[in-house]
C-alpha cells in the first residue's frame, strides 16, 4: 500500500474550483452520438457523448494523454468501445481537456464530465484513462461517488497515487510489457498501491499505445466495465 511520506496532498477543492453551467449538444449525422461543449466557470470543456438505446444509469469516461485528443490509444479505442457499449446501454463521454498535460485542469475536467452524466441521469460512471489519463481519472475518483470503478492503461504514476482512496471500488491496470515511454513497472506498482478489488493485465510485446494488441485491449475492457457497473 502506498504510505506517503508527508500526508496526503491538499485536495484539489482547497485550491481550485469549477461549476458546470450548462452545455450545447449538436448531433453528429447518422449516429448516436453528440458534439458536447460544457459550459464551465474555467471555460468550455469539448466532448462527444454516446447515447445509449434505453439505459440512463451506466455511463463510462474517457480520457486520454497529455496531448488531449478524443481517441485514446490502439488505433481509436476510445470511439471503438463507446459505440460498442452505447449498444449494450452504457453511455459514454469521450472528453477532450482544456489544458492538455496540466493534471489538475483535466481532472477538473473529467469531474464536470461526470456530473453532466449525472445531470442527464447517468449516476454509476466507470472513469477509464491512458498515459496521462490514468493520473487523471485516479485523481478524479477521489472527489465524486459516481465514479464506481476506474481503468488505467500504460498510466503514469503522478496523480496515480490517489488509488489508495479508491475505498472498495474496482480498479482494473492494464500496461503494455514493452512501454518504452512510460515502464510496465508503473502498472506493478499502481497494482500494489491498491486495495481490492483490483486487477492486472500486462500484454506481452505491446507498447505504450498497445496498438500491438488492438484485440486483446478491448476484450479486456468489454469483459471489464459490465462486470463492475452493472
Amino acid at each position: 500500500m502506498y504510505v506517503p511520506d508527508e500526508g496526503p496532498k491538499s485536495p484539489l477543492y482547497a485550491r481550485m474550483s469549477i461549476e458546470l453551467k450548462g452545455y450545447k449538444n449538436t448531433k453528429i449525422c447518422s449516429s448516436e452520438s453528440w458534439k458536447v461543449v460544457l459550459d464551465t466557470t474555467r471555460g468550455p470543456i469539448e466532448g462527444i457523448y454516446h447515447e445509449p438505446q434505453y439505459s440512463e444509469t451506466y455511463a463510462i469516461v474517457w480520457a486520454s494523454g497529455a496531448r488531449g485528443g478524443m481517441d485514446g490509444p490502439s488505433h481509436g479505442l476510445y470511439p471503438d468501445l463507446s459505440e460498442y457499449f452505447a449498444q449494450s446501454n452504457i453511455a459514454s463521454f469521450r472528453i477532450n481537456y482544456r489544458y492538455p498535460s496540466n493534471l489538475d485542469e483535466s481532472t477538473l475536467d473529467v469531474l464536470v464530465a461526470v456530473w453532466h452524466l449525472a445531470n442527464l441521469g447517468f449516476t454509476k460512471t466507470a472513469l477509464v484513462g491512458h498515459s496521462f489519463g490514468g493520473g487523471v481519472v485516479l485523481s478524479a475518483s477521489r472527489y465524486t461517488t459516481h465514479a464506481r470503478a476506474v481503468a488505467v492503461i500504460a498510466s503514469q504514476l503522478n496523480g496515480a497515487e490517489e488509488v489508495v482512496l479508491l475505498n472498495g471500488r474496482p480498479l482494473l491496470v492494464i500496461h503494455g510489457e514493452a512501454d518504452s515511454v512510460l515502464p510496465v513497472s508503473n502498472a506493478h506498482t499502481i497494482f500494489e498501491w491498491a486495495s481490492s478489488p483490483k486487477e492486472l493485465a500486462t500484454l506481452p510485446g505491446a507498447g505504450h499505445g498497445l496498438r500491438e494488441s488492438p484485440e486483446e485491449l478491448r476484450t479486456l475492457l468489454k469483459q471489464w466495465v459490465p462486470k463492475v457497473l452493472i
